[in-house]
């Protein structure tokens, strides 16, 4: 499913796995809002030591089980260098989050785990330095590589982190690949997620990356964020009928295989 030019590729999903039911119901979610990939964390690398964690191996089952009732392919994050071999028999696409963008190893593992790679920009990272850790990647032979802007760290508290529209025309201009936007970590409030989803595809952005989940007041992971009932509607209306604004199409699901 290529990622880039001319298309807009939605990807959704709850931010962390926590039941079989609980991830169908949002894998549903996703698909309803014109999703073509689902993402799930079943690692999840918190601030607070005492935050939940993720299910491991558990999650990464659940995942896959999900994609064989949906047909989404599954991106999902990878934390440590020794788990890269295990992520990589469940995902479709490795995903490198904001406080591994510099962990080096890690890039490396990554890239040579012979799946593509979403890499997010580091909260405290400049443009250059994110650009330098694709390359990271890319030297271990794999040029699959996604940029995902999610916002970064600046003095304002209003939002849980500043987006930084600018970085997607700037980082598309300086490298050959497709850049996408996270509207959920970085306005880090439901009310923010569809406007912000909005500036990105305005601004040319190949894709973006939203939370959705069916009970976002029980969430175990970023709940405030997450995209319920009407937001969903509404999303998959921003994704049919902006992107031809913008020279674009919304990339469609893949096919559900047919079974017996």
């Amino acid at each position: 499913m290529p990622i880039g030019p001319g298309t807009l590729t939605v990807i959704a999903g709850p931010c962390a796995v926590e039941t079989p039911q609980q991830a169908l119901a949002a894998a549903q979610m996703a698909k309803a809002a014109g999703a073509s990939l689902l993402r799930g964390g079943a690692f999840k690398p918190r601030t607070s030591p005492y935050a939940f964690q993720g299910l491991g191996e558990k999650g990464l089952k659940i995942l896959a089980d999900v994609r064989a009732e949906t047909g989404l392919p599954v991106v999902t994050e990878v934390v440590n260098v020794s788990d890269v071999e295990l992520v990589a028999c469940y995902a479709d696409m490795l995903q490198i989050g904001t406080r591994n963008m510099q962990n080096f190893a890690l890039l490396q593992a990554a890239g040579q785990a012979g799946k593509p790679v979403m890499l997010k920009r580091g909260m405290n990272a400049t443009i250059e330095e994110w650009l330098m850790a694709a390359e990271y990647i890319a030297q271990r032979g794999n040029l699959d590589i996604v940029l995902c802007e999610r916002g970064i760290r600046t003095f304002e508290a209003a939002t849980r982190n500043t987006l930084d529209i600018s970085a997607v025309p700037i980082a598309q201009l300086l490298s050959h690949l497709p850049v996408i936007v996270d509207p959920s970590h970085s306005g880090g409030r439901r009310e923010l997620v569809l406007p912000l989803a909005r500036a990105a595809i305005a601004v040319g952005t190949d894709g973006i990356i939203v939370d959705v989940h069916p009970h976002p007041e029980t969430a175990l992971c970023d709940g405030p964020q997450a995209l319920v009932g009407g937001d969903i509607r509404e999303l998959a209306s921003i994704a049919q009928h902006l992107p031809p604004i913008v020279g674009r199409t919304l990339t469609p699901a893949p096919e559900l295989a047919p079974t017996g």
